[in-house]
């Protein structure tokens, strides 16, 4: 699938088109002026506290990455800012699979939701949204050190094995996600939703290589703190887009921890502000941890419990042999004894590969309804197949025209005349084909002559198992259906449309596009069409201060002042608001 309906550029160019299928353009007419408010307000607040309470590398990072406290980053805009450092962004359609996510970092693909919190959710939203992904993420990476980390976890990361609960939940969370932007949704429907989720997360059992590296995900990308435990700097992207959190964090009521890799076992509620927090001292230290954590990875321990990992997942995945030769595919049965795996089973489509390339003629075509193979040792022998030269492959039949039968430690039987074998770079044999060919286990006929050709994988030990084909090009992994993208403007009301066009006046005023209009209708129509709207009047303030109207200014203040008796809740936020442009914080109109 070909999506050509966004700016691409060299960067975006290199992306697999599994991944591509994600890609969602931002239409960027689609953000009104109440919008743009609303990423100015949190912009300005994040702005003036967190050079203060973040690490260096945020404020330098916006400045690099362009991101502008006035507007809304505009996605292509930021592509040609963040060229200059190796990176790219795109937006993408909603909930995308976690492993879609970090792979994207892995090709230094920044993903970004450019979907923006509605105004009474200003201070945080657990959706992801623009001002979380833009504001938070993208100025970070500017550090190179930090960058390296983010690609590096999104390269490990993309290969975490899952469990069938976790796709189930993923599917549950994306359900929900779809059906509360849908117009008209019926309520019990969406807390039906919500109630299918909770229960899937009070029953999800042992947590998976994903679940665990999704919570070293959230303490360090999203709600890490970085320098000393008693003096810790913010460089979390939930941390530095949350204008609520971000000041929380820094009391004595949240606990701060060095971040080591027992925080892994750590679990989070996205729902709720975090009790503890994790501190690295620097960035480097997050890439030891990383590998730290890699190291227990089937990515790297393969052995049994990968492939029991593997098996769970019911999902694509790939098992590396000692050989070097790579099995991809749902791998649904094994067979073991003493410990160690003797038999491994695929079903349906299944490719085979060597260095992540797919061997010519074992592509799916080939293994349609699956691949089965023994593993491990021949019973008796003290070498195995993979180390046997030539003299000692002709020693024990096993030899092109022969026809042989060979036993294996736990007992698999594979009797059938050799056809060919397959050898890696090494000359190693990695695939032996056979003809007439009968596989059995005990009482179990696991392959019978009628079947084919049989082919059987040589590997003595499995050495790597985790998520996806070794090979992309070996399945077809395009199945995303976009949704629709644009916002249906006709489903607004006329009072939303009118506030709307109160804010796009102000904002035109501020930036000098039009200076016709009369900021004391506008607050008139304000207060008294709008008497619970506190943003726009924040900025009519501001306005008011700084072309000296004080008699107008005043008159704003008075009003504020009765919103908040009406909405404590927003109390904070207009005095916030108020305190900016005090402060004089803000230089010109």
């Amino acid at each position: 699938m070909e999506n050509t309906t966004y700016e691409s550029n060299p960067i975006l160019d290199k992306l697999p088109e599994h991944l591509k299928q994600f890609i969602k353009p931002q239409d960027y007419e689609d953000y009104t002026a109440v919008d743009q408010a609303v990423w100015r307000y949190v912009m300005r607040k994040n702005v003036d506290y967190l050079s203060t309470v973040a690490h260096n590398s945020y404020l330098e990072g916006l400045q690099k990455t362009g991101i502008s406290i006035d507007d809304i980053p505009n996605m292509y805009g930021m592509n040609r800012i963040l060229r200059e450092i190796g990176w790219a962004a795109v937006a993408v359609d909603g909930f995308i699979p976690p492993s879609a996510f970090m792979e994207f970092q892995a090709y230094n693909v920044l993903v970004i939701a450019s979907d923006i919190r509605q105004l009474e959710n200003i201070e945080y939203t657990p959706a992801p949204d623009i001002i979380h992904e833009g504001a938070g993420h993208a100025p970070i990476i500017a550090n190179p050190e930090y960058a390296e980390y983010l690609r590096r976890f999104g390269e490990i990361g993309c290969k975490a094995i899952s469990s069938a609960k976790d796709y189930e939940l993923y599917e549950a969370v994306r359900h929900l996600s779809i059906i509360k932007e849908a117009e008209g949704t019926p309520k019990d429907a969406i807390e039906k939703a919500e109630k299918h989720i909770e229960q899937l997360q009070e029953n999800m059992g042992e947590p998976s290589e994903m679940a665990l590296i999704r919570n070293l995900h959230w303490w360090t990308v999203e709600y890490g703190l970085i320098g000393s435990v008693d003096d810790p700097k913010i460089y979390g992207a939930g941390l530095l887009s949350s204008i609520g959190e971000s000041a929380w964090c820094m009391t004595d009521d949240v606990q701060k921890l060095p971040y080591t890799i027992a925080a892994t076992y750590t679990g989070f509620d996205i729902t709720k502000p975090q009790p503890q927090l994790f501190v690295t001292p620097d960035f480097a230290h997050l890439s030891q941890v990383l590998e730290d954590f890699a190291n227990t990875m089937a990515l790297r321990t393969g052995g049994l419990k990968g492939l029991k990992k593997i098996v769970a997942s019911n999902a694509l995945g790939t098992l590396e042999l000692s050989t070097g030769l790579q099995i991809s595919g749902i791998i649904d049965h094994c067979l073991e004894y003493d410990g160690k795996p003797i038999y491994i089973r695929s079903t349906g489509a299944t490719a085979l590969a060597y260095r992540e390339k797919e061997l010519v003629g074992h592509g799916t075509d080939q293994h349609a309804e699956g691949f089965g193979s023994p593993i491990g040792k021949l019973k008796g022998i003290n070498i195995a197949i993979e180390d046997m030269g030539p003299r000692d492959l002709k020693a024990y039949n096993i030899y092109e025209g022969e026809r042989v039968r060979l036993e294996f430690e736990g007992g698999v039987i594979v009797s059938g005349e050799i056809v060919t074998g397959t050898r890696n770079l090494q000359g190693k044999i990695i695939l032996i084909t056979f003809k007439d060919c009968t596989v059995t286990h005990e009482t179990n006929q696991l392959f019978l002559p009628e079947w084919g050709l049989y082919h059987m994988a040589v590997g003595q030990h499995i050495v790597s198992a985790y998520n996806g084909p070794a090979d992309l090009n070996s399945f077809d992994l395009v199945t995303h259906e976009l949704t629709p993208g644009g916002k249906d403007r006709t489903q607004k009301s006329a009072e939303q449309k009118l506030l709307e066009q109160l804010y796009k006046q102000v904002r035109e005023y501020r930036t000098g596009h039009n200076r016709t209009i009369s900021r004391n209708k506008v607050f008139a129509e304000v207060k008294e069409k709008f008497p619970s709207d506190w943003l726009l009047s924040v900025e009519l303030y501001e306005l008011a201060k700084a072309t000296q109207e004080n008699s107008l200014a005043a008159s704003i203040l008075e009003h504020l002042e009765a919103v908040k008796l009406q909405n404590p809740k927003v109390g904070h936020l207009i005095d916030d608001g108020l305190a900016l442009v005090d402060q004089k914080l803000v230089t010109g109109l």
